[in-house]
């Protein structure tokens, strides 16, 4: 490194600390211990997250299974995100006032009671309730899961974000490829014995045994760092912007969160079927199409980040608007392999901006990081599993193919990053 490299970067880190609240201040002095806390809440973000995602993909056996409608499938998904995610900023707001480490692996037990239920249920009311015990462990995991990837940061959040988001993402990636290849074959040795494929979800216990170890050290980790008197203090301060510049920032950041979780939940959920529809794969090929653009969607979360550092959060939030327009327009209208092709730079450009617009509300809101990722993470997501199930009632009246169609414009709606300060 040249000396005036050194000495950028020294000033930039010299920043940092001065910025970041003062617990990160005190963990920035442990860097291998910070890094193995951050790797490990990362990884337990993929486990949830890969548990999470199983449900979409299990969608197909579940519909043959139960004999569902697209809407009965929309209300699968409208419970376990409405769990998944009306809690998130309650929970956020208590562990603001009130830390609570241990609720990380008491909240992987209740994903683990679920699976263990959704493996079993013999009824669509039971599946209801396995996929609500499911999403409640996920409300329960985000707010003290991020407020931990912030305090193992050292100060530098956005580096802290990128890793956070990406263990989500990689496990929602892990998700549908896991069940072609575990639960899929199942389904299809059990041939007319009922359940074979459902059964097989119980094996998904096994990480989310794995899952409850990993926090249970972040958890036992948490509380020691929590004790010292910095820490305390809490994080305080907000941005240097009135009130009402604030909630309105706040408030666009959230149109931008939705806009990209309801397109999200159009593919996560429904674009097994529409390739089935369309191109008449099987469930098999249908879910390692999912797994492809679910990467991608990994793969620029991870670009997203640094790219965003470097030229600055609005701008690769601009792109991502701009850029993912006219491969949304196009996806319907393909052919099979285009709509692969097409999926990639999708999920590439629609992932990008997901880092910079959380750690732009927290820093909007230092103060406030559980709340703020309690909306970010939650709320947001909920109001796509609205958007889910209202996309699944469409989609019985009309087509799955109307359904991508009237998708293709939602981000349309990043429009209003215009009106960020």
């Amino acid at each position: 490194m040249t000396q005036q490299g050194a000495g950028i970067l020294s000033q930039t880190l010299t920043r940092e600390r001065r910025a970041a609240p003062p617990s990160a201040s005190i963990l920035a002095r442990g860097g291998q211990t910070v890094v193995a806390v951050l790797l490990a809440v990362s990884f337990s973000h993929l486990l949830n997250d890969m548990l999470q995602s199983l449900l979409p993909a299990v969608y197909p056996i579940l519909k043959s299974r139960f004999g569902l409608s697209f809407g009965e499938i929309g209300a699968i998904t409208l419970v376990n995100q409405l769990t998944a995610s009306v809690l998130q900023p309650i929970i956020g707001h208590l562990t603001d006032r009130r830390p609570m480490p241990f609720s990380l692996p008491v909240g992987m037990g209740f994903t683990l009671c679920g699976l263990l239920l959704l493996s079993r249920a013999a009824s669509y009311p039971a599946l209801l309730f396995a996929v609500a015990m499911v999403g409640i462990g996920s409300s329960v995991f985000h707010p003290e899961s991020s407020r931990v990837a912030r305090m193992a940061s050292g100060g530098r959040a956005g580096l802290a974000q990128s890793l956070f988001q990406v263990g989500g993402n990689a496990g929602s990636a892990l998700g549908p490829l896991l069940a072609a290849f575990v639960v899929a074959p199942q389904a299809q040795v059990g041939g007319q014995s009922p359940g074979g494929g459902q059964q097989s979800i119980a094996w998904f216990a096994l990480a989310a045994l794995l899952g409850i170890g990993v926090l249970t050290y972040i958890s036992v980790w948490y509380r020691r760092h929590m004790r010292a008197p910095a820490f305390a203090t809490g994080e305080s301060g907000a941005a240097d912007l009135p009130s009402h510049r604030i909630a309105g920032a706040m408030a666009v950041l959230m149109a931008l969160m939705l806009s990209k979780f309801f397109y999200m939940a159009s593919i996560g959920n429904y674009y097994t079927f529409f390739l089935i529809g369309r191109f008449h794969t099987d469930v098999r090929t249908a879910e390692l199409c999912l797994f492809l653009f679910l990467i991608a969607f990994v793969t620029g979360t991870l670009l997203g980040g640094p790219i965003g550092d470097r030229i600055g959060r609005k701008r690769i939030i601009w792109i991502s608007i701009v850029g993912v327009l006219p491969f949304s327009l196009a996806l319907p209208h393909l052919g099979f392999y285009a709509t692969l092709a097409d999926t990639i730079p999708i999920g590439l450009l629609l992932a990008s901006a997901f880092p910079a617009i959380v750690v732009y509300a927290q820093e909007l809101m230092p103060g406030r990081i559980g709340a703020v990722s309690g909306l970010m993470f939650g709320l947001a997501f909920g109001l796509g599993g609205l958007g889910a199930a209202g996309l699944g009632q469409l989609a019985d009246l009309t087509s799955i193919s109307l359904v991508f169609n009237l998708c293709a414009f939602l981000p349309v709606i990043g429009m209003l990053a215009t009106f960020l300060p």
